[in-house]
């Protein structure tokens, strides 16, 4: 079969099974599209309109380690009665493209927040915290590792419009890094069958795992993906001085327990010049949205 037609559910959980010491696995029973999971936690925060939970939970048997995730809520009758500190049981519900919990249940209490958020970097020479960038603001010259092995920098892609994300290879949830992947695929199937589209444009997927996405591991990652065709979209790994940087200039939030990592979603549009050009925050953007970002950050820098 040919893993380009793959769901992003089929494409994770193959991934995960075929990957050396992955912490997960694919169920070996139920419904292909639909996998339920019981789990217990710590809720650490609930949003105003109850339609996420913020959870810390313990290792998800057969799918996903231990770690700190936003889980959106379908029925947020679930949620009352239940309070940040309260530890609980649930049940993750995982599709093809989407997940939530349910079956939200209060079993205690627990007084201590367990998550640890990476430590926010100063500036040395100023001795003051670093400012987040805004549209305009150059990004810097950031030292990646290329899936190929090779270092490269954000100053390669010089006189490009460079669209890049965050992403891990073990990262479970298919509105998480498998959206930011399926959504960088389908638009680059857009600009290139536009045939007015401008051309000097590159995708970059980073992981901020870089102990386990080694280039070997990421080039079979991104062969899900992209398959065999590697045409202006390239994956890469960051060194943590790099990720402890970018986490305040882009307000990328990485935390870590142990070897396990949480983390909200960033997706960034550079113009040619290596400024930024327009910023996408969470998963509710389109690949049609990032497609129209990349060809009006290329035509502005041309006039």
């Amino acid at each position: 079969m040919c893993m380009k037609k793959l769901s992003s559910l089929g494409v994770l959980l193959l991934f995960a099974a075929t990957v050396a010491n992955s912490s997960f696995a694919a169920p070996a029973t139920g419904d292909p599209t639909v996998h339920s999971y019981p789990a217990r936690g710590v809720v650490e925060q609930i949003a105003p309109d109850y339609r996420q939970v913020t959870i810390h939970h313990q290792a998800i048997p057969g799918y996903m380690m231990e770690m700190t995730m936003d889980f959106p809520v379908k029925d947020t009758n679930e949620l009352a009665g239940i309070s940040v500190g309260d530890k609980i049981t649930f049940t993750l519900v995982v599709g093809e493209n989407d997940e939530w919990v349910e079956n939200i249940h209060r079993i205690g209490h627990s007084a201590e927040t367990t998550t640890n958020k990476m430590s926010m970097p100063m500036d040395m020479s100023h001795g003051r915290m670093m400012p987040e960038l805004k549209p305009g603001d150059p990004l810097p010259d950031y030292a990646l590792t290329a899936e190929d092995g090779k270092q490269i920098h954000i100053s390669d892609f010089r006189g490009k419009v460079l669209a890049f994300t965050f992403c891990f290879t073990r990262c479970p949830l298919p509105d998480y890094c498998p959206r930011m992947n399926n959504n960088f695929e389908q638009a680059r199937k857009i600009l290139l069958a536009d045939t007015n589209a401008p051309t000097n444009w590159q995708f970059l997927s980073i992981s901020f795992d870089p102990g386990f996405d080694t280039p070997e591991v990421l080039s079979q990652y991104a062969n899900f993906y992209r398959g065999e065709d590697t045409n202006r979209w390239l994956f890469a790994s960051a060194p943590t001085n790099v990720l402890a940087d970018a986490a305040v200039r882009l307000d990328l939030m990485i935390m870590r327990q142990g070897n396990n990592i949480s983390h909200n979603l960033r997706t960034v549009v550079l113009n040619p010049q290596g400024h930024i050009y327009k910023q996408f925050d969470g998963n509710q953007w389109t690949p049609q949205q990032l497609a129209d970002a990349i060809t009006q950050a290329a035509r502005s820098a041309a006039r």
